[in-house]
């Protein structure tokens, strides 16, 4: 029993802390309609600017606690700065190109961490008055946990009040419910806005800087809060306080005792408990009716039309230049021409999904990862050719699918987002800890094409041949009537089932058709590689993914074959020259982000779109 009662308390005081951190994204995105990734990085430069204030600013005896304040305080300055210099430009844009910037802010603090603090982690002092540990029931219980513990109700208290009893808090629920109407009634939504992103990165940063005295500081805290945060602020219900609190208890006791009772599933309990929480009640345990990610701004969308013979003969000029390059290239060009073949493949997979489809994914991973471990689990296990290897890790990614599609397409928006993320999280977690098939974080190495493929220039070439295949093949889904029954479905439930149209039945397959695709490009990313580890299944192949499609343009069906050839070209070749190329890439996004809130190819198009319709009209 005092077992139990310890743990129960470790889960609180985790609790509190994640609370602090969730409740800051859950106003955010309640208000702006922002879905933040940048809220991880409130919260670590919280921790390290707290480091920092408290070692060498403050000093630990007596500045502990004013050094605690004063980072939190920072972060919100900080915060303020990035929505008023950089998000207010942005509001008009669509929302996933909001998403895209914050996703750079993300790269550019990471790098700014590494260039300030170092890669060493930090440890810190301390908390003054509540060192050492009090006897419960026999144990030994640190008293800062304690503080923790009451910590959390003391902030949700607090929050309470602001919301209840202050005009401000009164304006924030209105724009919650409908911001339309908030604006409609002159409330100042600049204002708004920015003090609300100033309270929610002050949480971020107290949620970091409180962390100080239980654990070390290091450069990958964003990236690890940031996923957590995101499930408590679904299961609790996205804009509710009150439930990000809940489901921070309940995330925090599932990590406590998961640890102990079920060690072989804790990485994937929580994703597994947000699926289930998803499935049974798509808003969260508290939430409003949903908040959805529209993929388009307000402004109406030229409609999606064969490509013209100009745009065909430019596509045709781009394959017989990558046709003749082994000619004139060496190996390793071959090498990263033949990965950003794939990726091209993997973004245009993603962009069918969400710009045809119009179901928005956090975890298209799930799909590329399966189909790299469906071929090298038959290389593995069977022994079977490659041939055979590449038709199983294609179904493998398709059954995937097909699970995974089922439950998604019962949602939409952010729900649906996030339940995609759950599901892919479930897959990397079983490939981490599932050692006797998959050899867990070991991974599977020996992943090599046939003898007849094996040369470079012959892989080059397999793969170029695949992705074209693919890609024609995608285009004339897309222009049958199954693929503008998507596209009503995506711009209309109501009209596309009037007509008769099963939404659910054609974005499930839908879903399943974007999945197998995705697992054609993973399974050539296992040949190329010659091995497969749980990274292919991981967040970061996922954001890679949605960076892709967003910078070409969601809506153009060139986009992500630009945006997927930009943003690879960019990793690779600045990762040749500077170890801080993520802090470039970052600042590139944005201005991508700023230049051409519709994408490259959508911000283009839409000139030349414009052009054609004058000159027609002149004539």
């Amino acid at each position: 029993m005092a077992f139990v009662v310890i743990q129960f308390l470790n889960g609180l005081a985790s609790a509190a802390d994640l609370f602090l951190v969730s409740a800051g994204l859950s106003i955010i995105f309640g208000v702006t309609r922002i879905v933040n990734f940048a809220h991880g990085s409130f919260y670590m430069l919280g921790a390290y600017l707290a480091f920092t204030l408290v070692e060498g600013v403050f000093g630990p005896a007596f500045g502990f606690w004013p050094g605690i304040v004063a980072a939190a305080i920072a972060v919100a300055v900080l915060g303020g700065l990035l929505e008023v210099t950089l998000l207010r430009r942005i509001y008009q844009a669509p929302e996933l190109f909001q998403l895209l910037a914050t996703f750079g802010v993300v790269l550019i603090v990471q790098d700014l961490v590494l260039l300030v603090w170092g890669p060493e982690d930090r440890i810190g002092p301390r908390a003054p008055g509540l060192e050492g540990a009090v006897s419960l029931l026999g144990h030994q219980f640190p008293r800062y946990d304690l503080f923790l513990i009451a910590l959390g109700p003391i902030v949700l208290g607090a929050l309470f009040l602001l919301f209840r009893r202050t005009r401000w808090g009164i304006l924030v629920r209105a724009a919650t419910q409908d911001r339309e109407m908030a604006a409609a009634l002159g409330v100042n939504e600049r204002w708004l806005f920015t003090s609300v992103f100033v309270l929610g990165a002050f949480l971020a940063g107290l949620g970091g800087a409180v962390q100080l005295p239980r654990e070390a500081v290091h450069h990958t805290m964003d990236l690890e809060i940031i996923v957590e945060a995101f499930v408590v602020v679904v299961i609790g219900g996205l804009g509710s306080v009150t439930g990000a609190f809940l489901a921070s208890i309940i995330l925090a006791e599932l990590n406590a005792f998961g640890i102990v009772i079920f060690p072989e599933v804790t990485l994937v309990l929580v994703f597994l408990v947000m699926a289930v929480v998803l499935v049974i009640r798509p808003t969260g345990l508290l939430g409003r009716p949903e908040f959805a990610i529209r993929a388009a701004s307000g402004v109406a969308e030229p409609p999606i039309t064969p490509q013209s013979e100009a745009a065909r003969n430019w596509v045709f000029a781009g394959v017989l230049g990558l046709a003749v390059l082994p000619v004139v290239a060496d190996a390793y060009v071959l090498s990263v021409a033949t990965e950003i073949m794939i990726f091209v493949l993997f973004a245009i997979s993603l962009q069918f999904l969400m710009g045809i489809s119009g179901m928005v994914s956090f975890g298209h991973a799930a799909s590329f990862g399966l189909g790299a471990y469906g071929a090298a689990l038959m290389i593995k296990h069977a022994g079977a050719p490659m041939e055979l290897a590449f038709l199983a890790g294609i179904g493998l990614a398709a059954l995937g699918a097909l699970v995974i599609g089922w439950f998604c397409v019962r949602l939409s928006g952010v729900y649906l987002a996030m339940l995609t993320l759950a599901f892919a999280q479930i897959a990397w977690s079983v490939a981490f800890q599932w050692y006797g098939v998959t050899g867990g974080d070991n991974g599977i190495l020996g992943v090599w094409p046939a003898a007849w493929a094996a040369s470079p220039i012959v892989f080059f070439y397999l793969t170029l041949a695949v992705t074209t295949l693919a890609l024609v093949i995608l285009r004339r889904i897309i222009f049958a009537p199954f693929g503008f029954g998507l596209r009503a479905c995506r711009d209309s439930v109501l009209r596309a089932e009037a007509i008769g149209i099963d939404r659910r039945q054609v974005q499930w397959f839908g879903f399943a058709v974007a999945g197998a695709f995705a697992g054609v490009a993973g399974t050539l990313y296992a040949f190329l590689k010659g091995s497969v580890f749980p990274d292919v299944l991981a967040v970061p192949v996922s954001v890679d993914g949605l960076v892709m499609v967003l910078l070409g343009g969601i809506q153009r069906l060139n986009g992500p074959i630009v945006g997927a050839l930009v943003y690879k070209l960019l990793q690779i070749v600045l990762a040749s020259y500077t170890d801080y190329w993520r802090l470039v890439i970052g600042v590139i996004i944005i201005g991508l982000v700023v230049a051409f809130p519709q994408g490259i190819v959508g911000f283009f198009g839409t000139r030349l779109d414009t052009l054609l319709m004058q000159r027609r009209n002149n004539s």
